[in-house]
């Protein structure tokens, strides 16, 4: 099982493939999910990471650098840098870099309790898969910098999945070191964070990517002196524990 952790760019593997290059995260149950799956694909101009599939996993896909086309049940999008795509369960989908120089994006798949168990899948989810593009969401101004939200609801197997995406000002953190039942992913796209995890603390650049597990204290704050971006997804499964109830006023 896979705790709380910092996964820096500058140290993952980076292993050849035949349509460009690959960098593995996890590949581990956490304390909610059954399964966290996360790697870092690069394609070459005019390659495909593979044809139109399916899976019971649930899968995120967030582009780092490049043009892809998005294929989910047939139909196909267009999508650029800080663009997020969503495959719900089984929900037939590929990628393609359409553009002239390579494309770069992280995938995250997930799967709960209730995944492998189609009968057990929410049937009235409120998020199907769905193409975010950066380019069209609403950048709405915070106290230290900036959020874009991107997607809030259900899923087939989540019963929540929250994302949006965070620019802090330089020297500046969002908000103070907290904890949450949901497990939260943060994805680090511009400038330099310096990650708080139970009181230990790691600096990380583009293309790291954190992992909060359930109630853990963490915190984040940009160290650079330019602004920061950085994208955060949060889920909760049945396993999530309940949120503790507030302490009454005296």
């Amino acid at each position: 099982m896979i705790g709380s952790t910092v996964f820096n760019w500058e140290k993952l593997v980076v292993r050849p493939t035949p349509n460009g290059e690959r960098r593995d995260v996890a590949d581990n149950p956490t304390p909610t999910l059954a399964v966290f799956e996360c790697h870092i694909t690069t394609l070459n101009p005019g390659r495909e990471s593979h044809p139109p599939h399916r899976h019971a996993q649930e899968e995120l896909i967030i582009v780092k650098e490049g043009t892809v086309e998005v294929h989910i049940n047939g139909q196909t999008q267009v999508a650029g840098p800080g663009s997020t795509m969503f495959y719900a369960s089984n929900d037939a989908h590929a990628i393609k870099n359409v553009g002239p120089t390579r494309a770069t994006y992280w995938v995250i798949n997930v799967a709960s309790s209730v995944t492998h168990t189609p009968a057990a899948h929410n049937q009235t989810p409120t998020l199907k898969s769905a193409v975010f593009d950066f380019a069209k969401l609403t950048d709405v101004p915070t106290k230290t910098g900036s959020r874009r939200g991107v997607l809030s609801g259900s899923t087939p197997t989540l019963l929540k999945l929250e994302s949006h995406i965070t620019t802090v000002n330089a020297r500046d953190a969002s908000h103070a070191a907290h904890r949450h039942p949901d497990e939260e992913w943060v994805i680090v796209r511009e400038g330099t964070i310096e990650f708080t995890i139970n009181g230990k603390s790691e600096v990380a650049g583009p293309g790291s990517i954190a992992f909060f597990a359930s109630n853990d204290l963490h915190g984040m704050r940009n160290v650079g002196d330019t602004r920061a971006m950085y994208h955060i997804i949060r889920m909760a499964t049945a396993a999530t524990p309940k949120p503790e109830p507030a302490a009454k006023k005296k």
